[in-house]
């Protein structure tokens, strides 16, 4: 018998609770990854799933996981096909009895897991989900889902009382498995995209994969002990060391979050605590906040209306207006040049989603899931559930206690890009 690790968006071997539970059967195990068309499709507003930014890190990242498993005497099975197919076809070739895999939170992750487990269930094969990609397990919150606070302050106060962040998964030193064949990856062009060419005006050049991940950590916590100064800098928009930049590696999952945590606990321990240091994990708390609502409410956030249900009407989609902010072409230049920044390196810093997604929803007075749609093509760290709950939280109809929020793009400038050294970076 042997046991399949259905790789998802948890790509490393550190801290991997699917991989640490397989392990514990003392099988042969096979780590497997399902490039799926799902992944590049269009969706139904008109953007792909997955695009060329994003799809080059998801190669490079598949790359690094195979180099890891291989350390361990194993390798990373790359096929391309639907999960559910390709899941069936695997277990079959390999007598494979269970599969390990981490848990979802998103509405389609979920259709597509019902899926994946209901047809593997027909060959009595088990789907065993654990929680992967989170700072706290849900047993680890003493309130149930229902009864999470809808806001984030509430909730912030609720958990900091009293918690504790899990220890990271122990490190595996060998794999029990069979032999794996050498890692055949598509290229870009097989997935349907062009060459990408790295912008020499980007703020970092995104690298995907754990190793590169870790890497990032060691630089921002130890080389240059840039995570002390994070609150005063995390609101710039040029260069690479404004803040973190975990995010690219935490959505894909070559980082855990509480890798991030417990590495900046150690950080602490040595180098002293300040309000930055508390800042990075405040905002990790936002990401565990935005995940709890996404399971708190699966549907809504992909609604119009969002969580406010009673809303009588809601702008419509205009497609001009939409193309000229989508190619920075609006009447600011302070929304041009983030948007600019978007297209051509799939990266935008947090300063620049909360003023382009304010300007298309109050100025322009556009369709919000249009502007999440085009996001969740073009940035490198998309994240579902902290990019369509954020979404819903700037266009009001998400998780801000403040109704009528609104950036002025103009005063915003003033203050992040006073002496307009970003905006000449882009325009």
């Amino acid at each position: 018998m042997a046991v399949i690790v259905w790789f998802k968006n948890d790509l490393r071997v550190r801290d991997n609770a699917a991989l640490f539970e397989a392990i514990q059967c003392h099988e042969p195990v096979i780590p497997l990854y399902c490039l799926s068309p799902d992944q590049f499709e269009l969706t139904s507003f008109g953007f792909r799933k997955t695009g060329v930014f994003r799809a080059k890190f998801l190669l490079e990242s598949l790359e690094d996981l195979d180099t890891q498993l291989r350390g361990l005497g194993s390798g990373l099975l790359v096929r391309q096909g639907l999960p559910a197919e390709v899941l069936e076809e695997v277990a079959k070739e390999y007598g494979a009895a269970k599969v390990y895999t981490s848990s979802e939170i998103g509405f389609e992750e979920i259709e597509q897991m019902t899926l994946v487990s209901e047809r593997l269930k027909v060959l009595n094969i088990e789907v065993i989900t654990t929680e992967n990609n989170a700072l706290l397990n849900l047993e680890d919150y003493a309130l149930p889902i229902h009864q999470v606070p809808d806001v984030f302050t509430d909730f912030r106060h609720l958990v900091e009382k009293n918690w504790a962040v899990r220890a990271e998964c122990p490190m595996p030193e060998q794999l029990l498995g069979i032999e794996i064949p050498e890692l055949a990856l598509p290229e870009l062009s097989d997935l349907g995209f062009d060459k990408v060419e790295s912008d020499k005006r980007s703020v970092l050049e995104f690298r995907g994969g754990a190793s590169e991940g870790l890497k990032r950590i060691t630089y921002y916590f130890e080389e240059t002990k840039l995570v002390s100064s994070y609150k005063l800098t995390r609101n710039g928009m040029v260069g690479g060391d404004y803040s973190s930049k975990f995010s690219a590696w935490l959505a894909m999952g070559c980082i855990s979050a509480r890798t991030i945590y417990h590495e900046l606990i150690a950080y602490e321990r040595k180098h002293g605590s300040n309000e930055s240091t508390y800042w990075l994990v405040f905002e990790l708390l936002w990401r565990a906040y935005f995940q709890l609502m996404m399971r708190k409410y699966p549907r809504q956030f992909f609604l119009k209306k969002g969580l406010n249900r009673f809303l009588m009407s809601l702008p419509a989609h205009n497609k001009k207006v939409f193309e000229n902010w989508m190619n920075g072409e609006t009447d600011n230049a302070f929304i041009n040049a983030n948007m600019r920044e978007l297209k051509h390196t799939g990266f935008m810093s947090n300063r620049g989603r909360q003023n382009v997604a304010s300007f298309l929803c109050h100025h322009l007075e556009s369709d919000w899931r249009y502007g999440a749609a085009y996001f969740e093509e073009m940035l490198i760290d998309y994240d579902v559930s902290s990019n369509w709950c954020n979404w819903a939280y700037l266009a009001g109809v998400g998780n801000d206690p403040i109704k009528n929020r609104v950036f002025n793009p103009d005063k915003q400038a003033k203050q992040y890009d006073g002496e307009g050294e970003f905006r000449k970076r882009w325009l």
